[in-house]
């Protein structure tokens, strides 16, 4: 990494941004800034409960941001991930979630909220909405259904998972941030992914002035590719369908795309096999953009804890890895 500040803004969501983030905090004590972009369609599980009691901004992923950027003691963290597993009306819940939607109640915003909140967990970095505005996340398939929310998009059942989506686009429409934007224009490195592509991903993209904001940025854009295929949003996609989805929404080609090059545990392939679900086949080999090939692979298999009623991921990147790989295009 070159001497001096570098700007990083980490856009996401989910667990995918919480990885990236959990190894780049470790590079601030080298004179990385860190900022993550975090969207705001969820509607599912604890987020989406709590969305629909209170009308507040999804929390969800804030939480993630949050934790993946606090400080080094691991108590608090793990408070802020942990998850309620029993209990009426608690179970299911994150106590970061509610601690969140509380302090809202309290301070009047959700951004004041979030800002208390990382100076409780003392992050490393800087946690923003991509948008203050309530918004729906809308899809529409290659038959020409249209689906609303994010949660009923990664919802599967009644519907052909096979099934591209053609358009996404946020209802009504929102405007990014200003201080989403600034991110952007001061980044050195501009991080899109790993996660869902349409709900974890491009559900920032679609928010009016961040496409815009990217394009005009002198900062390396770069594309983190996801290790599996989901299915009923990128069944069949291969590296390359990734890169051209980013492309068509961002109107700019990523400057390099990271990319897996260790092969997945067979057990683990044949657990997602059960779900249609496969490895990403690297097709890009000729792509005009900078490749970045390397083991990216976490070691460890995820764990689901109990109480949580959502699908997720069995394997996931390293964030060290992935953090210094990132570093080193600074």
């Amino acid at each position: 990494m070159n001497n001096g500040t570098k700007n990083i803004a980490v856009i996401g969501g989910g667990t995918g941004t919480y990885t990236v983030l959990s190894g780049l905090r470790k590079y601030v004590k080298d004179g990385v800034r860190l900022t993550a972009i975090v969207t705001v369609a969820d509607d599912g599980g604890s987020t989406g409960r709590l969305r629909d009691e209170f009308g507040y901004l999804p929390v969800g992923d804030f939480r993630m941001a949050l934790a993946a950027l606090a400080d080094d003691n691991d108590i608090l963290r793990r408070l802020f991930l942990y998850r309620f597993d029993r209990g009426n009306g608690l179970s299911g819940h994150n106590f970061g979630n509610l601690f969140l939607v509380a302090m809202t109640d309290i301070l009047g915003s959700e951004e004041k909220a979030i800002e208390f909140a990382g100076s409780v967990l003392r992050i490393k970095g800087k946690v923003i909405p991509v948008t203050t505005k309530d918004v729906t996340l809308m899809a529409q398939f290659e038959n020409g259904t249209v689906i609303a929310g994010e949660d009923p998009i990664d919802e599967v059942a009644g519907r052909d998972g096979k099934l591209r989506i053609t358009r996404l686009w946020i209802d009504p429409s929102a405007k990014a941030t200003k201080e989403a934007e600034r991110a952007i224009k001061e980044a050195d490195l501009i991080v899109l992914g790993p996660g869902d592509l349409y709900t974890s991903t491009l559900a920032n993209i679609v928010v009016d002035g961040m496409p815009q904001a990217i394009r005009a940025s002198q900062g390396k854009l770069i594309y983190i590719t996801n290790l599996m295929s989901k299915f009923g949003q990128t069944h069949g996609f291969t590296t390359g369908d990734f890169v051209r989805e980013i492309e068509k929404y961002v109107g700019r080609a990523p400057d390099y795309v990271l990319v897996n090059s260790a092969s997945l545990p067979d057990s683990i392939i044949a657990r997602y096999k059960e779900q249609h679900e496969f490895p990403i086949v690297d097709d890009i080999g000729t792509f005009k953009g900078g490749v970045i090939r390397e083991n990216f692979l976490s070691p460890e298999e995820i764990k689901k804890p109990s109480g949580d009623v959502l699908q997720r991921s069995l394997i996931r990147h390293d964030s060290d890895k992935l953090a210094k790989a990132l570093t080193a295009l600074l």
